[in-house]
């Protein structure tokens, strides 16, 4: 089952012309890493070839080589660069390494929101996100003397006010699109509120207080958007705004610099990026990332190469030198106007999206399920119970259920 992947190409500029620093050290073993081909990655893997010895392979089709390539024995890449879903294949085929003994030795620099950990282990180091976060008109709210909303509470205070105002056709737009959309909003919803989704065995775990305050918070935004929300996604949202039909959403930083389209946009220059709106324990979103994972098949000492090299990558001077390249997780990024609000959803401590393959199963009835809650057919505990069930049977058909 595949997980929809997500890209960061809409939020990225150019690289900078500006030189990297040199290397630390001088890398003497042969190493390759095999990622995507766009900005971020080339800046990313000229910084890793200032060491020496190493040969970047940037591909837009890596996804489908790197389960091969990986599982080799031993693997032709010693570097991979995946995101929160293409790391599934590789990791159920256990052709990348826990990198914690790597991440003590020289990790000092990696923030916590960098150790992608799956099982307790630290599997891959993310090095920028995408995140759906709070986009608003900015003039609409500084008219109507509404605070910048931060919690989803303060969200459906301020779109009484603009409904009342009638300054807009809907105070919300939502990526509510049954399907993928729809799944990902329970998810940012129950993340935001400390919910963990599995128990022991892969068992789920969402039919509970958490899952029921996440559907209601849900179903009370839906009050302020398009009665037509089930087909949102995210181009319908962005239109919404570059129509001037919408006030604010939380949607992806990967769609903000459409906001300022001259081409396109009737709202240049008025739509503003915040922190996605806080649940009760967390940003209520997900990071989505892109980073580096290691070889299983390698040598102990092309190990530690590979991550030494990988490390002079993602360092402060690379970001400083291709800062408006992506929205970087690394120490030393300064967000412009455009990424401030992925910047600030980060730093207030969104949880990654967390990619398995149970994972993709729950994404997928969560997905098709939902929708019968905000439509009225069923109650939140009837709407959970049938989507754990729905779950399970999945599961186990894929035999990660006893």
């Amino acid at each position: 089952m595949k997980l929809k992947t997500l890209a960061l190409a809409g939020a990225m500029s150019l690289m900078s012309s500006v030189a990297f620093a040199e290397c630390a050290f001088e890398n003497t073993v042969p190493l390759k890493s095999l990622s995507a081909g766009f900005e971020a990655w080339k800046a990313v893997t000229d910084a890793m070839a200032e060491c020496g010895n190493f040969e970047a392979s940037l591909d837009q089709e890596f996804r489908e080589k790197q389960p091969e390539a990986f599982a080799a024995n031993p693997s032709l890449y010693h570097i991979g660069g995946v995101a929160n879903s293409t790391i599934i294949p590789l990791l159920n085929a256990g052709s990348i390494r826990p990198l914690d003994d790597l991440v003590e030795k020289y990790g000092a620099n990696l923030t916590p929101n960098q150790l992608i950990k799956i099982d307790g282990k630290i599997m891959a180091i993310a090095m920028m996100v995408n995140t759906q976060h709070l986009m608003y008109r900015e003039d609409i709210l500084n008219d109507l003397g509404i605070a910048v909303p931060t919690t989803y509470a303060e969200v459906l205070d301020a779109a009484a006010k603009i409904k009342e105002a009638g300054v807009v056709e809907y105070p919300i737009g939502g990526t509510f699109k049954t399907g993928w959309n729809l799944g990902e909003e329970f998810i940012n919803n129950f993340l935001g509120e400390g919910g963990e989704f599995f128990t022991d065995g892969n068992m789920p775990n969402i039919n509970n207080e958490k899952g029921v305050a996440s559907l209601e918070v849900m179903k009370a935004l839906t009050e302020y958007m398009d009665p037509e929300y089930l087909v949102s996604d995210s181009t319908y949202v962005q239109q919404q705004f570059q129509q001037g039909k919408i006030a604010m959403s939380n949607l992806w930083a990967s769609r903000a610099a459409a906001m300022d389209d001259e081409a396109e946009s009737q709202v240049v220059g008025k739509v503003v990026m915040a922190a996605a709106p806080m649940g009760s324990a967390a940003p209520a979103t997900s990071l989505w990332w892109d980073g580096l994972v290691f070889a299983t098949n390698m040598t102990d000492e092309e190990a530690d190469a590979a991550f030494r090299v990988a490390m002079e990558g993602i360092d402060e001077e690379m970001v400083k030198a291709n800062n408006d390249a992506a929205v970087w997780l690394v120490p030393g990024y300064a967000p412009g106007r455009l990424a401030v609000g992925a910047a600030a959803t980060a730093a207030a401590g969104a949880r990654p999206y967390p990619g398995s393959g149970p994972m993709g199963i729950m994404h997928t009835v969560l997905g098709n399920g939902i929708s019968d809650y905000l439509t009225g057919a069923k109650d939140a505990a009837t709407t959970l119970a049938d989507i754990e069930a729905a779950y399970v049977t999945a599961a186990k058909e894929a035999g990660l259920v006893k």
